[in-house]
């Protein structure tokens, strides 16, 4: 049984979490600033820079399946807490790392630490709202969250400026353990649940028994998660490259270009959870919003691909807007099954999104690699064309493939 929510009661559920999504974004989308200090002090490629901006996803991805199962056995509270405090250590091994596999270790740790960013929050949510209302509740959350990958741009682009980017990173993680401090200390436990959870075992079965064979789950899985793996993967990285060799922009000008991206991304998450939630009274569903911009998401690429540079704010803007608004397909899932499997079902759409995010933010720095580097250090226009080109390719037949299925969502009976 829910508790009646007032809106002191609503800041205490989930401002600590929104907070340490917030930073979870920061993180995520710094090194698209800081990439040419990175290049700079290590020497990188472009497939090292790709592969070490996508240790963040790869631990990421890999502890979504046991998170899940974390979420629904011991609540959303403890467990992000714990895990936020893993993503602070790792940010202080990074801004102290000398070397590659220093600094790989230390972005792998603040992976690890924020794999709980979203789905614990979504988990919260869960447990404390109405169904009706999560996809607005869902995608208000992401908009606030998002504006973590704002400050990751313009703002710390001047922090740099004044205390090096390392001196940026160290500043950030003390602010990363406030917040896992504040989980701890003021987020309410979650309503008692009806009956105690499942053992262990029990729902690891019941994630590849229910979760895993459920027709709707694989079919919005393909565009979800290459939707988002695509947006994260160049956004956090590949975006600021291509704003300074394709079109010519300086460092400033890049961080103020990925400022307006970023921006458009929080107001995109938060209004497509708007708009879901007021279409939802004329009978239409949260997965036609998503539908809807993942075609947006592709026409966006589309010019970027064909190197429309006049028209790249805008694009890039539309690109920002659109791809987060995806994920409500998450609230779908949380819909579809029955509020126990919310953790699992929400986390096992993430390891399959945030995995896919690591091979292509990895693959597409080994493709740019491919084609030799100019005189001024910078990366041949023709690279980015093929790299974003197949990327797009892909989110193609994901989307047609969503639209030959005609699974829906209903209501998951819980396994015996």
């Amino acid at each position: 049984m829910r508790a009646a929510m007032t809106a002191g009661l609503a800041l205490r559920v989930l401002a600590p979490f929104a907070a340490a999504y917030f930073l979870s974004l920061f993180f995520r989308s710094i090194n698209a600033v800081i990439a040419p200090d990175l290049v700079g002090e290590l020497t990188l490629g472009a497939a090292d820079l790709g592969l070490l901006t996508a240790a963040y996803f790869l631990t990421f991805a890999l502890f979504q399946i046991p998170l899940g199962v974390l979420l629904d056995r011991f609540g959303a509270r403890r467990v992000q807490a714990a895990m936020v405090a893993t993503a602070a250590v790792g940010a202080v091994v990074f801004a102290l790392g000398r070397d590659l596999p220093t600094l790989a270790l230390g972005r792998g740790l603040i992976g690890l630490g924020f794999a709980g960013g979203l789905m614990s929050a979504y988990k919260q949510i869960a447990d404390w709202y109405p169904k009706q209302r999560l996809p607005l509740v869902n995608g208000l959350f992401l908009g606030l969250g998002s504006l973590g990958a704002v400050f990751a741009t313009a703002p710390a682009q001047a922090g740099v400026d004044w205390i090096g980017w390392r001196g940026l990173l160290l500043s950030a993680a003390g602010l990363v353990l406030l917040a896992s401090l504040a989980l701890l200390t003021v987020v309410p436990e979650r309503p008692a649940a009806a009956a105690p959870p499942a053992r262990l075992g029990q729902q690891l079965r019941e994630l590849f028994t229910v979760v895993y064979r459920d027709r709707l789950f694989w079919r919005v899985a393909p565009m979800s998660m290459l939707g988002f793996a695509s947006g994260s993967a160049i956004q956090t990285l590949w975006a600021g490259p291509w704003l300074r060799d394709v079109a010519g922009f300086d460092r400033p000008a890049v961080a103020d270009q990925l400022m307006i991206m970023a921006l458009a991304l929080s107001f995109g998450s938060m209004f497509g959870g708007v708009v879901a939630d007021w279409l939802r009274r004329f009978g239409i569903g949260v997965l036609g919003v998503a539908a809807a911009a993942s075609v947006m998401f592709m026409a966006a690429q589309l010019g970027i691909v064909l190197g429309w540079v006049p028209m790249s704010a805008v694009l890039w803007a539309v690109f920002g807007a659109t791809f987060n608004v995806i994920t409500l397909t998450y609230s779908a899932l949380s819909q579809h099954f029955p509020a126990a499997y919310a953790g699992r079902a929400n986390a096992g759409m993430n390891v399959l999104s945030t995995g896919t995010a690591f091979v292509l933010q990895s693959a597409i720095g080994a493709i740019i690699d491919l084609w030799p580097r100019s005189a001024a250090g910078g990366y041949d226009p023709a690279a980015y064309r093929w790299a974003f080109g197949i990327v797009l390719a892909l989110q193609a037949l994901a989307f047609l493939w969503f639209l030959a299925s005609r699974a829906s969502p209903r209501a998951v009976t819980a396994a015996p």
